[in-house]
């Protein structure tokens, strides 16, 4: 079996919870506020490692509280934590979350992420057979650097886009497999995409982005599942309806999931049908990081 190796953010995630999101200018009474371990690469590295990946994250902390809390629950997780560095340069990650009706609004402040460096992952001892996992949490230059890394390795890369934003062709070009949701994918090609959209439409527009002829690209759209376009090879994964109670996390839950199957060689379609079950079960806990599944849990609902 391979090992995961996760480069990305590690936040504090600050979660207000309320009957309803208030409009831009309005104030509501919440219900309770609550701290959970979060981060997109965080969360990706949890979920992999309580799936049974032998897992590494690459990243950075503030010498504060919350740093201090996250890298004790990081390390009770069973994630090896060699290559993650504490800085007095920031504070830790921090993300604003509202939670209301299961939906949620995050405001992210990067803090010490944003100095997680070229550098940082030079040095990662990556072989074939692992799977380079990251996230759009870090600097581009610095996921750029961790997948040539990956590349040079023959590792397979893979690439959740998110939060969304435009990056160069260099850096797809460097992608093994790029998981997104409809948003990201139609922001990243340039047109409007929604949950609502024929599955054909949703195909076409991921052929578009494409870099090259066998990359794979794993479209989730929620409960009605996955939409996979793997080289030339185009599929489905059913959803799976369940009482959603929060979905933050839910995307890096999918993610983690899917890195720690590829790690252990399962084939792509079992691997996205184990990662659709995976996130499932996230949605119906609250917070990000605590909410990850084990491998039994997964097990249990396939």
């Amino acid at each position: 079996m391979g090992r995961v190796y996760v480069a990305g953010s590690i936040n504090m995630d600050v979660v207000a919870t309320a009957d309803r999101h208030p409009k831009v200018g309005e104030t509501v009474a919440g219900q309770q506020v609550l701290y959970f371990p979060g981060g997109k690469g965080a969360n990706q590295a949890v979920a992999a490692s309580r799936l049974g990946a032998r897992t590494t994250l690459i990243g950075r902390l503030g010498k504060d509280s919350f740093g201090a809390e996250l890298k004790a629950f990081l390390g009770g997780q069973g994630i090896d934590l060699g290559y993650l560095q504490e800085t007095a340069q920031a504070h830790t990650g921090t993300a604003i979350i509202t939670v209301a009706a299961a939906d949620n609004t995050i405001v992210v402040i990067p803090g010490s992420n944003a100095l997680v460096s070229a550098d940082d992952v030079s040095v990662v001892p990556l072989v074939k057979g692992d799977v380079a996992v990251s996230q759009f949490e870090i600097p581009l230059p610095t996921i750029a650097a961790f997948f040539r890394r990956a590349r040079a390795a023959e590792a397979t890369t893979l690439l959740n886009p998110a939060p969304a934003q435009k990056f160069g062709r260099e850096l797809l070009e460097l992608v093994d497999i790029l998981v997104l949701n409809e948003t990201e994918l139609g922001f990243l090609a340039g047109t409007e995409l929604s949950d609502s959209d024929e599955a054909v439409r949703i195909i076409d527009v991921a052929r578009q982005l494409q870099a090259h002829a066998d990359q794979t690209i794993c479209v989730t759209l929620g409960k009605r599942g996955v939409l996979a376009l793997a080289g030339q090879e185009e599929f489905p994964v059913p959803g799976r309806v369940v009482k959603a109670v929060d979905t933050t996390g839910a995307g890096d839950c999918f993610v983690g999931a899917l890195a720690a199957q590829l790690a252990d060689e399962v084939p792509l379609r079992t691997a996205l049908a184990f990662a659709n079950a995976a996130a499932s079960i996230s949605v119906q806990r609250m917070g990000a990081g605590p909410s990850m599944p084990t491998a039994a849990e997964v097990a249990a609902v396939l």
